[in-house]
């Protein structure tokens, strides 16, 4: 599988606990901080859910 890197970029603070957790699934949490991660169905729908939060770049 791809590897993607994936950066949050706007702040989780009045969300969802749903989109909260998520974030915290992919080992964000914090402004600025990047991840890299397996691109797998599981991961992609979680990165689905918050796109509005996160930034992913190919890696």
């Amino acid at each position: 599988m791809a590897k993607v890197k994936v950066t949050q970029i706007r702040s989780i603070i009045s969300r969802p606990k749903d989109q909260k957790a998520t974030i915290v699934a992919l080992g964000l949490g914090k402004i600025n901080k990047s991840v890299e991660v397996e691109n797998t169905p599981q991961i992609a729908g979680m990165i689905s859910k918050v796109s509005h939060l996160v930034k992913v770049e190919e890696a």
